[in-house]
């Protein structure tokens, strides 16, 4: 049988605590599957008429990088639609940001109407907790939103209050909170999901081939960082609609595996509903296991530690029913549907712990942990204790803190917790599976730059900023792990993706050169040559040469013309959208 594919690289990198045989150099795939994995003996033996043989001399092949946490959908569109406030550290920067957008849309439309939206805001441009005073005081009668970096609160202007007719006497199932100053009126901050949500009713409709267009994008942006898949933890509306009308055109650059919200608070008939969507699925995205939210965030006070922060918040759980959490879990796990927990806190993280250790795992995957920002001593153990997969974002810790502690998050909860922050590598020490993850939009999206930081404990383009708890910097081929083998491992998947080797699916990433030979700046800088999903080849960078092999020709024909040869040669990348 003749394989589909043939890759040949000068090395093969599965980033196993130790290293493979640096005599295997040529992969073979067909169906979507590795069948072969050696050296020079791999052509001849599996090449023949219809293989396509790609050789990228000097390059490395590793498995195909998987983000474990990221939010496709509403971040495409946010991104897509907003201003994006990433890297403004002063109110007056977002300002005038706003300002353009503002004098931009005057000039397209001859007007001001409409509203602003934006996302990356950094909560500490405000002194205190934020208002959307000034938002009023510079862009009267303007609608404006500002979603705060961790996207769970929104800044928004006095005219937004007046549109969604919010009074600050709003209540809500979980502990979101419409914040009021002294007089009782709304100040324009306001905290967590079910707030948000009065707002975003109000925000103008995306028209959904716009809305697919923006994903679509984004996706090919994604796949050529390196990245082969990713989980959503989330599956908002119009997430199944997008993928289907992407598919409509060609196959997603990249799987995605979607897992639904279950809302805080929320009754059994919305689990079934949340269950009944495990079926859906296309043809490079499915559903797969159910999100839960314990709390919010120590920025915004919504989080659960097991003592309040310094300004007397961050004590409650978004589930102000922890019963009910308890239930939801152990209704998933009986009906074989994994879960995910965002839990901040340490309080809602040896919650999580409890409730798994209770209700034991689905059978089909592992529960997991996302964020866990500050945990203590005692917790650590028990995450490969019991088997739950610990999710960390390293770029919150290196992009989101300050070294010296001024920060509003460090500020918040405190010295002795912001010591046990996001602490990647006690946990690996301790035999935890680590998934790492980006967060998108929260995050930074490239892959590469992630996993620099999580090597440096600081932004890897910011080589003078001092590293945030220098003590949990993890080693790259630990960091290459967090997103490769553990991702698998967290979906169920450990014995088909993560790896490269016969039977595994070929999802796959070409590297110009071997990470583990680079620095972790050249790191996130060495190019991606190409990415493969489900055997299908997607190139982002320098073409590979293609060699002919017995029965098998590649080369142009003679006289062929150049544009056309050119052309023939786009077929394998246009075939994702």
């Amino acid at each position: 049988m003749n394989a589909d594919l043939i890759l040949h690289v000068a090395r093969i990198e599965n980033f196993d605590p130790a290293p493979g045989p640096a005599t295997d150099t040529v992969v073979a795939v067909r169906d979507g599957r590795i069948v072969a994995v050696g050296g020079d003996e791999i052509p001849s033996r599996w090449s023949g008429a219809g293989t396509e043989v790609l050789d990228f001399p000097g390059a490395t092949l590793t498995p195909g990088l998987t983000d474990a946490h990221a939010h496709p959908v509403w971040g495409a569109i946010e991104t897509g639609t907003g201003l994006d406030l990433d890297g403004l550290t002063t109110a007056d920067a977002v300002h005038a940001h706003i300002a353009a957008r503002l004098a931009d849309r005057h000039r397209t439309h001859g007007d001001h109407a409409g509203w602003v939206t934006g996302f990356n805001l950094d909560i500490n441009v405000f002194d205190g907790e934020p208002t959307g005073h000034r938002l009023g005081q510079h862009f009267p009668g303007v609608p404006v939103s500002l979603m705060t970096r961790d996207a769970h609160s929104l800044v928004v202007s006095p005219a937004v209050i007046d549109l969604v007719g919010l009074t600050g006497a709003e209540t809500f199932d979980d502990n979101s909170r419409v914040a009021t100053g002294p007089d009782g009126r709304p100040t324009g901050f306001i905290v967590e999901l079910q707030a948000m949500d009065l707002v975003f009713a109000h925000y103008p409709a995306v028209p959904l081939p716009v809305a697919a267009g923006h994903v679509a994008a984004r996706l090919r942006e994604f796949a050529a960082t390196g990245l082969t898949g990713l989980h959503a933890l989330d599956f908002t509306a119009p997430s199944e609609e997008v993928y289907r009308l992407i598919e409509a055109d060609g196959d997603l650059p990249l799987r995605v595996r979607c897992s639904p919200l279950v809302p805080a608070d929320s009754t059994r008939a919305v689990w079934e509903g949340v269950a009944a969507q495990q079926a859906l699925a296309g043809r490079r995205w499915h559903v797969a296991g159910a999100k839960f939210m314990l709390d919010g965030t120590a920025d915004n006070g919504s989080a659960w530690f097991e003592h309040p922060d310094l300004l007397g918040q961050n004590r409650r759980p978004l589930w102000t029913n922890v019963e009910g959490y308890r239930e939801a879990v152990r209704f998933f796990t009986e009906r074989d549907i994994p879960t995910a927990t965002h839990a901040i806190g340490d309080q809602a993280v040896r919650t999580a712990l409890d409730v798994i250790e209770e209700t034991g795992h689905a059978p089909s995957a592992p529960h997991r942990i996302e964020h866990l920002e500050s945990i203590p001593d005692d917790l650590l153990p028990r995450f490969a204790a019991l088997g739950v997969v610990a999710g960390l974002q390293p770029a919150h810790a290196t992009r989101m803190t300050s070294a010296d502690q001024s920060d509003n998050w460090s500020r918040r909860i405190g010295p002795q917790r912001v010591a046990h922050g996001w602490r990647t590598r006690d946990l690996l020490d301790h035999g935890a599976v680590v998934a790492l993850g980006s967060d998108w939009p929260i995050g930074v999206a490239d892959p590469r730059a992630g996993l620099a930081d999580a090597q440096l404990r600081r932004p890897v383009d910011e080589p003078d900023t001092a590293p945030v708890q220098p003590g949990q910097r993890i080693t790259a081929r630990e960091a290459y792990a967090g997103m490769t083998h553990a991702p698998a491992a967290a979906a169920g998947s450990a014995a088909t993706l993560g790896r490269i080797a016969p039977g595994y699916l070929a999802d796959l990433t070409v590297f110009a050169r071997n990470p583990l030979d680079l620095t972790p700046e050249q790191q996130a800088a060495n190019p991606v040559l190409a990415t493969v999903v489900d055997g299908s080849v997607l190139h982002h960078a320098t073409r590979p040469q293609r060699t002919s092999h017995p029965g098998h020709a590649t080369s142009p024909r003679p006289g062929t013309p150049p544009q056309q040869t050119a052309q023939s040669q786009r077929t394998t990348q246009e075939r994702t959208p």
